[in-house]
């Protein structure tokens, strides 16, 4: 049942752009924590959860 549902899901550019920035800050927040500035790590890896909300309350909206 999962997998038909996975495919009857189309993603749409905006999908793909809100996942995009999420793990692009991410990935600036893991540099940043093994650069040596854990607590701008810790800062910039809170965006992650607010991004995929933002973007879901986005897609909620518009839907």
């Amino acid at each position: 049942m999962f997998i038909n549902v996975f495919y009857i899901y189309q993603m749409k550019k905006s999908d793909y752009f809100i996942l995009g920035a999420a793990f692009i800050s991410f990935l600036f927040s893991v540099m940043l924590w093994f650069s040596g500035q854990p607590d701008e790590g810790l800062y910039v890896g809170i965006w992650v959860p607010s991004i995929l909300a933002a973007g879901a309350y986005i897609k909620q909206i518009f839907k």
